[in-house]
């Protein structure tokens, strides 16, 4: 195919491709796609090899949002029967972070529902960074804290933050139609402010909220622009509770074309699998494998994954392997100066919020083939932080 080829050319020069191009990846057909799969392979294993990076996350503070984004389990009004809890103490998320390094993780990624941080939520975060830092050597640390004042991405730098994860989600387009308490601008600005920082910028996508092919190209071409080290992809959790408890637009297929798009789009960043790859690739998350380069390990921030140990051998069996701590997640072109970072994601991302999705209603020609509906996929997260069980790593 013509248009594979001309895309793997421009993966291995870096060089973006049109929008037209990247739409036609999204709408190609089920017949093409072990094709697609192969040509965006060819431009993950030219970058990453065959690479997998392991990311755990850390829930600091669950629920109790005062935002109303309608993806999110967590949000103002949600009827979600997820945990809800307070900060954890510096030790207690230590320990967690600790067996998600135990089984293999990277990098730990501590997030915290809100709107954004206090001064003092940046005290405690910064005194949980070091803490984690001084109880597990060379672990990378991402905060997600929500939007950021100036200053605090500084103050996270200088406690031993490696990253910083907000997440643009959709585009702008159709941003007002998932959030009204924030603006598609003030995420723009916090991942600004990560960078200037001298932070590694994790900003990503949430897939499934009944947006368009074209909103898909919008926010990741806008990704593109923002050049962040990590693109997470999430894949809508529909929670039953939130407003987009019914949107069940995801098969395995499209979110195998999202995600390909994705690494067409941004061939030398680490581009992650999020919240939600159990719910809606299931059997197929192997070969998402062979598009992204970096997955979350065990659960996500209120919804459960797949069992760690299952992870490692899905890894293993996909013939891939586990990136060590020694190895640099990046290109040598992109971690020179960046400390060797990859970055960071939502219920499965270090990013704001837990893995859901974007927005906007698909033109019937380019609707995609409704999904069925998994309810019974979505589990919500009873172990690891804020309970008394042990956690999923």
């Amino acid at each position: 195919m013509d248009l594979l080829n001309t895309l793997v050319d421009k993966g291995l020069r870096r060089e973006t491709p049109t929008r037209e191009e990247a739409l036609a990846v999204l709408a190609t057909s089920d017949d093409d796609l072990l094709d697609v799969v192969a040509a965006a392979g060819k431009v993950r294993r030219h970058w990453f090899g065959r690479r997998v990076k392991l990311n755990y996350l850390v829930n600091l503070k669950s629920g109790l949002c005062p935002e109303d984004c309608s993806y999110c389990s967590q949000r103002l009004g949600s009827k979600a029967e997820i945990l809800k809890y307070t900060w954890l103490k510096p030790g207690q998320a230590s320990e967690a972070a600790a067996a998600g390094v135990a089984g293999g993780a990277k990098r730990v990624c501590l997030v915290a529902s809100g709107r954004g941080p206090t001064e003092r939520d940046v005290d405690r975060v910064s005194e949980t960074i070091r803490t984690i830092k001084e109880q597990n050597e060379g672990v990378e640390v991402c905060a997600c804290l929500g939007l950021l004042s100036d200053g605090q991405a500084e103050r996270l730098r200088e406690a031993g933050a490696d990253a910083y994860n907000h997440n643009l989600n959709t585009s702008e387009s159709t941003y007002g139609d998932i959030t009204t308490t924030h603006t598609y601008a003030d995420r723009v600005d916090t991942v600004n402010k990560a960078h200037a920082a001298g932070l590694s910028a994790c900003s990503g996508l949430i897939a499934g909220m009944g947006e368009s092919d074209e909103d898909l190209v919008d926010v990741v071409f806008s990704l593109r622009e923002l050049d962040p080290d990590s693109v997470p992809v999430n894949f809508l959790i529909p929670f039953e509770g939130t407003p987009l408890a019914k949107e069940w637009n995801l098969t395995p297929q499209r979110c195998l074309r999202i995600l390909a798009m994705t690494r067409f789009v941004c061939p030398d960043v680490e581009v992650r699998i999020a919240g939600g790859r159990e719910v809606h690739l299931r059997t197929m998350q192997p070969l998402a494998l062979h598009l992204a380069n970096s997955i979350f390990l065990g659960d996500y921030l209120t919804s459960e994954g797949q069992a760690g140990k299952a992870d490692l051998e899905m890894i293993a069996d996909a013939g891939f392997e586990v990136e060590g701590t020694g190895e640099v997640t990046l290109p040598e072109h992109r971690a020179v100066g960046r400390g060797g970072c990859g970055s960071h994601e939502e219920d499965g991302v270090c990013g704001s919020a837990p893995a859901q999705g974007g927005c906007g209603s698909a033109p019937a020609a380019q609707a995609p083939v409704a999904g069925e509906a998994r309810t019974d996929l979505v589990a919500v997260r009873r172990r690891g932080a804020g309970t008394d069980l042990a956690p999923n790593a």
